[in-house]
């Protein structure tokens, strides 16, 4: 990314954080940024062609967060710890991160720059044509992308209960995270929520085909 496009990116989400995004102007924006406003045009075409760059860029750095945070965990810890590691950083991006927690939950604020809708039918083609070619990650995606990372990561180091149960297990935290995104709660909480929706103990995940998890009583499959 140019130097340019990301102190662009940067003034725009400093300036969405002191007023609505329809009351910022491209000019602000440009000046905050130390280019001109040409500049910015020619990287985004526009205030629309701004926002969902800037959208993208947020969701891409929630799902960097991700990984780290499933890499930080000492290596002695199981995935279960990892993949609770990764609910806390949810969490905290869907809080502090109002972007983030657009995307997360399809709540969009009038605060915030509204995702772009395929213009009606006798709309402007252009208009059609963005929208359908550029569009913004939505809620599933996200969390789909999130869990598809976890599994990539965690692939290796996962108990004998196989790629279906991992994904299982990615995708089971993912959503309770997101539960925790839309009514936050302490860390320690959605660590040990997670936890204990995995079936884990002393950091080692338990939802192998042998795990108690799976005994009579336990989660069905699906």
């Amino acid at each position: 990314m140019s130097a340019a496009r990301e102190s662009l990116l940067d003034a725009a989400f400093a300036a969405l954080a002191r007023r609505p995004w329809a009351r910022i102007r491209m000019t602000d924006v440009a000046a905050s940024a130390g280019v001109s406003r040409q500049t910015l045009y020619n990287e985004f075409g526009g205030k629309d062609g701004l926002a969902r760059a800037l959208v993208r860029r947020e969701a891409e750095a929630y799902l960097s967060g991700v990984e780290r945070a499933l890499a930080g965990v000492p290596g002695a810890a199981g995935p279960g710890e990892r993949l609770a590691a990764a609910a806390v950083w949810t969490v905290r991006a869907g809080t502090e991160n109002p972007l983030v927690r657009a995307v997360l939950t399809g709540c969009w604020n009038e605060r915030l720059p509204s995702p772009a809708r395929p213009a009606p039918l006798g709309g402007p083609p252009r208009s059609r044509r963005s929208a359908a070619v550029d569009p913004l990650p939505s809620p599933v995606d996200l969390l789909g992308q999130a869990r598809d990372r976890a599994v990539r990561l965690l692939a290796a180091e996962w108990p004998p209960g196989g790629p279906v149960e991992l994904a299982r297990a990615c995708d089971t935290a993912a959503r309770l995270a997101l539960s925790y995104v839309i009514a936050p709660a302490p860390a320690v909480e959605v660590a040990s929520a997670v936890r204990g929706a995995l079936g884990t103990r002393d950091g080692q995940a338990l939802t192998g085909p042998s795990a108690p998890s799976r005994r009579a009583g336990g989660p069905p499959r699906r």
